[in-house]
């Protein structure tokens, strides 16, 4: 049985994650770390989760670079819940105690180091491993994340995005030299679980944020091979995160030839679901689950394509778990369904 260990478990993915290894049955979740300086350590997961009473209640230990071996002792699977710059300084430590690091900040999901200076504040310091890291979007990248140690786990916003627009680049029905326009609002448990006036569901109202700015834009336009126009917008519900985008097609495609091309991406994936013609994705059909709903309408050249996800789930924790599965041989859906 390979061992686990959660770091940064005290945050909304990692108590998701804590429990999708709890269910699985060829992993044993060994341990879960906070900072020193977490107001959470010494605590059982469990005391800050109430529905993990009874499965989750392991203390949420405090780790130090010193740690890192002792914690790595027998470890397989190391699993970074955390800040875009401690991901960044600890990834390269617990590589080097032969782990397999599964990372759920953007520190390593575009290979270009100038990103990290422009987008997430900090120089990044090591190229080699923005080289060798794997971008887990696991419908799309399944291969790769079998032959590697370092799997970026992509944003909520962006898996949401990517995967509803790259059936249709793969397949060239988008019209050259138009940009998508997608349009997604996402729930408040998208900001972490840190105390913040802006994020207040008593303070948040619907509206758009990071115009021009998000991180997310750049990371969707280096996956999906083209640029897009992005804008998020915060709403005032707990999770999950809806995308309305909006699509130029080719003169000569028809609705037939997109309705194929989504066929053809996701027919053998069954965490993606494809909409009925006429039905469109809502949240309450994706919340608590890891699906990704996708659903269309095509009027000549134009089409709008929805996607639906849980934000924390498939947009984070239940695709980590995806591609862990990969990485490790098991069925893909193995604790999901």
């Amino acid at each position: 049985m390979l061992k686990a260990i959660i770091v940064g478990a005290s945050g909304y993915t990692g108590a998701e994650l804590a429990h999708f290894l709890t269910r699985h049955p060829e992993i044993e979740l060994a341990g879960l770390y906070v900072s020193q300086g977490s107001l959470d350590k010494g605590k059982k997961l469990s005391a800050l989760y109430g529905n993990l009473l009874g499965v989750v209640d392991l203390p949420l230990q405090p780790l130090g670079n010193e740690d890192i071996a002792d914690a790595c002792a027998g470890i397989d699977i190391v699993i970074l819940a955390t800040a875009h710059e401690v991901s960044h300084n600890l990834a390269p430590l617990f590589l080097a105690q032969n782990t397999v690091v599964f990372d759920l900040s953007g520190a390593f999901r575009v290979q270009s180091a100038g990103f990290y200076e422009q987008f997430y504040g900090f120089t990044h310091q090591y190229p080699e491993l923005l080289d060798k890291a794997v971008y887990g979007l696991a419908e799309w990248n399944f291969e790769a994340v079998k032959n590697t140690d370092l799997i970026a786990v992509p944003g909520c916003y962006t898996t949401a995005s990517l995967t509803a627009l790259k059936p249709l680049a793969q397949a060239g029905l988008i019209k050259e030299s138009t940009k998508p326009t997608i349009n997604a609002t996402s729930g408040v448990s998208g900001a972490g679980r840190k105390a913040n006036v802006a994020s207040s569901f008593c303070e948040v109202s619907l509206q758009p944020y990071g115009v021009f700015t998000h991180r997310h834009k750049p990371e969707i336009d280096q996956h999906l091979g083209m640029p897009v126009v992005f804008t998020p917008h915060l709403g005032s519900f707990k999770r999950g995160i809806l995308a309305s985008i909006n699509v130029q097609l080719k003169e000569s495609v028809t609705a037939e030839q997109v309705k194929q091309a989504y066929q053809d991406a996701y027919a053998d994936k069954s965490i993606v679901r494809l909409m009925a013609d006429g039905s469109y994705p809502a949240l309450k059909n994706v919340v608590g689950t890891p699906y990704c709903d996708l659903g269309w309408a095509v009027d000549g050249q134009d089409m709008v394509v929805f996607s639906a996800i849980d934000n924390l789930l498939k947009g984070a924790s239940s695709q980590a778990m995806q591609c862990i599965n990969l990485r490790f041989g098991f069925a893909v859906t193995t604790s999901l369904l």
